[in-house]
């Protein structure tokens, strides 16, 4: 029963999350890049579940389509155990060219903001610690 944080600059951190006897995701060691891309997140799908790459890029494909049809239809979108993901409606206010110092007004918009979860934030912090000691 073990899954592994996903955390870069840390050591490999097998982190247990649920009952399960499966092997994890990904360990630390195999992870190459600071940045999870879609293409990396699509292999390991495919290789996590057994499906082709094809198959496997329409799942994350459909999922991300699914995301962001909720969220423009005004919807909350929450992933227990994960987080929720929401739009906010930011007012228009004044800006400021860094370079120039010239104020330039920004417009109102609609943003997309993400908050996780209690049990996200738990694996991400109890890794963080984790590493600290030593």
């Amino acid at each position: 029963m073990w899954r592994t944080l996903a955390l870069v600059n840390l050591p490999t951190a097998e982190i247990p999350l649920a009952d399960t006897d499966t092997p994890p995701l990904v360990t630390i060691d195999q992870l190459q890049f600071a940045t999870l891309t879609k293409a990396q997140l699509v292999d390991m799908l495919s290789e996590r579940i057994g499906l082709n790459k094809r198959e496997a890029r329409e799942m994350v494909d459909t999922l991300f389509g699914l995301i962001a049809e909720r969220l423009l239809a005004g919807e909350d979108v929450r992933l227990s155990g994960f987080g929720n993901f929401q739009t906010r409606l930011k007012s228009a206010r004044p800006g400021r060219n860094p370079r120039t110092g010239e104020q330039i007004p920004i417009k109102a918009r609609r943003v997309v903001t993400f908050r996780a979860g209690q049990k996200l934030r738990a694996v991400v912090q109890g890794g963080a610690s984790g590493s600290d000691a030593g």
